[in-house]
């Protein structure tokens, strides 16, 4: 009879060998992979949100050179002083904007909801797809860049796509809208600054604005809230005597004959300096003058 313990043994020693084998390959490839990095392991690539239209559009704006130079040319002027109802400065052409300045990118936009004019006035009901919409699209920048930030604005562009529409001092309107995750949106109450998340029908405050808009509660319900919203602004909406008499939107550039071909870049003071493109775009929107009507 053939002996099978020694054939038992063989086979338990090669099944051993192949084991650590096994082992000692998983280990390698790992290794080799936190040190190569995604480069070599090539992950896939997140899909694009569909919430936001046309947002390959978008990421193409916010890398083009164009922007990338429109930005520059922001971070290179001095910041105005004095309020927004100071005078609008021209920034002059530049052939190399970015030059001399630290390396940064624009992060991928994300979106800024709003709420609704009918959510404001009562006349939508208090569900999410109804009280807000998508009005912008912001991209903050990688890193500072000579102790500045900015946010870049995009607006939809008619018939499709997206464009640039300001470039503004500081990075907060990114990082708040950059606070959405899955089965929550935020947004936010442009007259007051206030920034809010939605989870499900609950409004919940993200910032100091946002906690006196909700008169220091950490929650209220959306139908509330309308309520809140609806009391602070419903005779304020466009059309209004408040609107038609300047109060609710601003500051704004008057618009003349062929401003909507105009590639100018102005760019006005205030708490929050914005650059913009001329063509009567409002500069700072919803801001109330300085009267506090």
């Amino acid at each position: 009879m053939r002996d099978t313990s020694c054939t038992k043994t063989s086979s338990n020693r090669a099944a051993s060998r192949r084991s650590r084998l096994s082992i000692v390959i998983a280990l390698s490839a790992s290794a080799l992979l936190s040190v190569a990095g995604p480069v070599h392991a090539a992950p896939a690539r997140d899909p694009l949100p569909a919430d936001i239209p046309d947002y390959q559009a978008a990421l193409n704006a916010v890398r083009s050179a164009d922007v990338r130079d429109t930005v520059c040319r922001f971070l290179r002027t001095p910041v105005p002083t004095g309020d927004a109802g100071g005078p609008v400065q021209t920034l002059p052409e530049t052939a190399e904007p970015c030059q001399g300045l630290p390396v940064f990118t624009i992060k991928d936009p994300v979106a800024l909801n709003e709420i609704t004019p009918g959510f404001v006035a009562g006349t939508a009901q208090p569900l999410p797809t109804e009280a807000v919409k998508l009005t912008q699209l912001v991209s903050s920048l990688s890193t500072t860049v000579n102790g500045r930030n900015a946010t870049v604005m995009l607006a939809p562009t008619q018939g499709g796509g997206w464009h640039l529409a300001a470039v503004r001092d500081g990075d907060s309107d990114a990082v708040y809208a950059g606070k959405a995750t899955a089965g929550t949106l935020v947004f936010t109450e442009p007259q007051n600054r206030g920034w809010y998340q939605l989870k499900l029908l609950t409004v919940e405050p993200l910032n100091d604005q946002a906690r006196q808009g909700l008169g220091g509660q950490a929650s209220v319900s959306l139908s509330d809230y309308q309520k809140l919203v609806k009391a602070r602004y419903a005779d304020k909406l466009p059309g209004s005597e408040y609107d038609t008499m300047g109060y609710s939107s601003g500051y704004g550039l008057p618009r003349t004959e062929g401003d909507s071909a105009s590639s100018t870049l102005l760019l006005a003071g205030g708490s929050s300096a914005t650059l913009a493109l001329g063509g009567g775009l409002a500069l700072l929107r919803h801001r109330r003058r300085a009267s506090g009507r």
